[in-house]
C-alpha cells in the first residue's frame, strides 16, 4: 500500500509539471481535477480505513476533484478566456524554478529528522513540491484565474502535509481546511467577475488602476 501511495504521489508531482508547462487553462483545471482525486486515494493507502479516513478521502474527491474545477469551468466559459496568453515569467524559466524548487524539496526532506515511518515516504518532498508549484502559479501569472488555480495547487500541497497528521488532527480541523478552500475559491470568483465586468480584462494588474 505504501509503494502505491509513493506511485501516486509521484504522479502528483509530474503533473505539477504539466500545469506549470501549459498555457491552456482548460487543461490545466482537468489535471488539478486528476490531481485532487489522486489526493483523494492516498488516506486510504496510508492509513487504515476508518470513518475518519473515509470521510476525508470523500470531501477531498468532491471538493478538489469535482467541486473546485466545477467552479473555475463555469468561471473560463462566462470569461471566454481559453489561454494564459502573457505570463509574468516565460513558461519555460517557470518549468525550471519549478524543477529547482521540487529538487530543493528532496534535498531539503532527506535532512530532516523524520520518524521511521515516514523515511520511505514521499509525502514531505511532494507536500514541498506541490506548494512550491502553486506558490509560482500565484506569482508568475497575470490573470485572476490562473491565481485561483495556482491557489487550488498550493493547498494540495497543504493537504498532503496534512496526511502525516490524519490520525492526531481533530476531524473539524480537517473539514475547516477543506472548508477554507471552498471559500476561498468563492471569494477569487466574485473578484474574477468584478475585475472581469471593470475592465473587460482578467489581468490583475487592472487593480493598480483602482482608486479610493
Amino acid at each position: 500500500m505504501e509503494n502505491l501511495a509513493n506511485l501516486l504521489l509521484l504522479l502528483v508531482i509530474l503533473l505539477n509539471f504539466f500545469i506549470l508547462g501549459s498555457s491552456r487553462l482548460g487543461a490545466c483545471i482537468q489535471t488539478a481535477a486528476l490531481q485532487g482525486a489522486m489526493l483523494a486515494c492516498v488516506p486510504l493507502l496510508m492509513h487504515p480505513i476508518s470513518g475518519h479516513t473515509l470521510f476525508l478521502a470523500g470531501s477531498a474527491l468532491a471538493l478538489k476533484g469535482v467541486v473546485m474545477p466545477w467552479l473555475l469551468f463555469r468561471a473560463i466559459r462566462q470569461v471566454r478566456i481559453r489561454r494564459e496568453i502573457d505570463p509574468m515569467i516565460g513558461y519555460v524559466p517557470t518549468l525550471i524554478l519549478g524543477t529547482v524548487a521540487t529538487a530543493g524539496a528532496f534535498i531539503f526532506s532527506d535532512h530532516l529528522p523524520l520518524v521511521a515511518a515516514h523515511r520511505g515516504s514521499l509525502v514531505i518532498p511532494c507536500g514541498l513540491a506541490t506548494l512550491g508549484a502553486g506558490f509560482l502559479m500565484m506569482i508568475t501569472r497575470r490573470k485572476a484565474l490562473t491565481q485561483a488555480l495556482g491557489y487550488l495547487i498550493f493547498e494540495n500541497g497543504i493537504f498532503i502535509f496534512g496526511l502525516l497528521l490524519t490520525e492526531a488532527m481533530p476531524l473539524m480541523v480537517e473539514a475547516g481546511v477543506l472548508l477554507d478552500l471552498l471559500v476561498a475559491v468563492f471569494v477569487m470568483g466574485i473578484v474574477v467577475n468584478q475585475i472581469n465586468r471593470e475592465f473587460s480584462s482578467l489581468n490583475v494588474e487592472n487593480l493598480s488602476l483602482l482608486r479610493e
